[in-house]
């Protein structure tokens, strides 16, 4: 615990950006809708967001050098309030559209930052809870700020203004509760091409579960605006698909431990494709029966790109565990940027149900490939297999939080190695 404490400002402000973030990205697809701006409107907002996100990625490692934690933190959060103020104070498609930009990229920065943070404050032996404990914060902050929506009401200037404060005050803990300014970590190789070589089914399955899952979270809300839903029920339609993620994650991780990840990655696709195809064909209103279909959506599309990611560290060399996740969360950037926006066309086109269609199209590519890459190249031997770790995908550093334990092999012959060269964790 005394290895914990001291970290505890960093996960306080963590807890509180997170919620802030979480609150945005609800609210602009439920307020967008009551203003009158179209599915497509939305959907680009979304993919704004998701390219300033990819290039917060990608910058925020030089910003951190040229003016340390602390002041890269606090330029960060002060943009991304004044990017929420904004869209309170002018309500305008394309001005909503450039905040989310420019609040993509301060969101990318200001986890990485946080990240970089804690990484450099934790011993290895407390890896393990801290990492627990920031995947704690992250569910109870995310879900719990959707229900700020129906008790504050989207309509008018509080809700943006709760948000800006929330951000502002994620300042507090950070400025005042820490005194130390963390060296800035070394920039993460972002090598592509070896991330395809190592495996091209989890790449193209972090492209398409990026498509997928971007557009659920930013066209979800208003698909159940569009079937009839209050704005509570949109609140809680959008937290259970991420307790219902939550929830499932971990037994789908130890089932795939011990089987071919593949497998595994299939049958999870498969069933998520199964509950978009009922949710795309239901075409009811009714609120549980929607509540209950989500849950068990949000259970088998969430954990998707963990069970990617442990396939291809599986067969990745011992010293690539960093990079490969660092290129993986990019590769599920490239999808999350084009998804939104082509779910958005789908559902003015065809409507709210579209949204299901369109997941249901790219998991059925998603399964066709799977197919083909287990008849093209055999399962990773079971003892050099790692053990599955459920990755958040806030920024391209986050694996360097993950505590680095030796493969089932490593272990059974006594070899006790740790760190990046010795690990294959998953």
């Amino acid at each position: 615990m005394n290895s914990i404490r001291p970290l505890i400002p960093i996960l306080t402000a963590a807890g509180i950006l997170l919620a802030g973030n979480g609150l945005q990205g609800t609210l602009i697809a439920v307020r967008g809708a009551q203003e009158g701006f179209s599915a497509s409107s939305i959907g680009f907002m979304g993919t704004a967001y998701f390219a300033g996100f990819l290039i917060g990625c990608l910058i925020i490692i030089r910003m951190l050098r040229a003016v340390g934690h602390i002041r890269a933190f606090s330029a960060l959060a002060a943009i991304a309030a004044s990017a929420t103020l904004l869209m309170a104070t002018v309500v305008d498609e394309g001005i909503w559209t450039v905040a989310r930009f420019f609040s993509g990229i301060c969101f990318a920065g200001l986890f990485t930052v946080m990240e970089s943070w804690l990484n450099s404050g934790v011993p290895n032996s407390a890896r393990a809870r801290v990492l627990g404990l920031y995947r704690i914060v992250d569910l109870g902050a995310v879900t719990g700020a959707q229900f700020l929506i129906p008790i504050i009401g989207p309509e008018g200037f509080p809700i943006f203004a709760v948000m800006a404060m929330m951000i502002s005050l994620s300042l507090v803990p950070v400025s005042l509760a820490d005194r130390s300014n963390p060296v800035p970590p070394d920039d993460v190789k972002l090598d592509l091409r070896r991330a395809w070589q190592i495996s091209p089914i989890a790449a193209i399955g972090c492209v398409a579960i990026g498509m997928t899952n971007s557009a659920f979270r930013t066209m979800s809300p208003v698909y159940a605006q569009a079937i009839g839903m209050s704005v509570a029920d949109v609140a809680t339609f959008v937290s259970l698909s991420i307790i219902g993620g939550a929830m499932i994650q971990y037994p789908l991780g130890y089932a795939s431990d011990r089987s071919d990840r593949r497998t595994v990655l299939l049958a999870t696709t498969a069933l998520a494709l199964a509950v978009a195809i009922i949710l795309m064909l239901a075409g009811s209103s009714d609120r549980l029966l929607n509540f209950a279909l989500i849950f068990v959506f949000g259970a088998f599309a969430m954990p998707l790109f963990s069970l990617s990611a442990a396939h291809a560290n599986d067969r990745a060399k011992p010293n690539e565990f960093v990079m490969i996740n660092a290129a993986l969360m990019l590769f599920y950037s490239f999808g999350a940027i084009g998804g939104p926006f082509a779910a958005a066309a789908m559902m003015e086109w065809y409507g709210p149900h579209a949204l299901f269609s369109f997941t249901s199209v790219i998991y059925a590519v998603f399964i066709v490939l799977i197919l083909y890459r287990m008849r093209k190249r055999p399962a990773a031997p079971s003892d050099e297999r790692g053990r599955f770790t459920a990755l958040l995908r806030t920024s391209t550093i986050f694996a360097r939080l993950v505590p680095k334990p030796t493969s089932r092999h490593e272990n059974e012959t006594g070899n006790t190695e740790t760190g990046h060269e010795k690990s294959r964790n998953s």
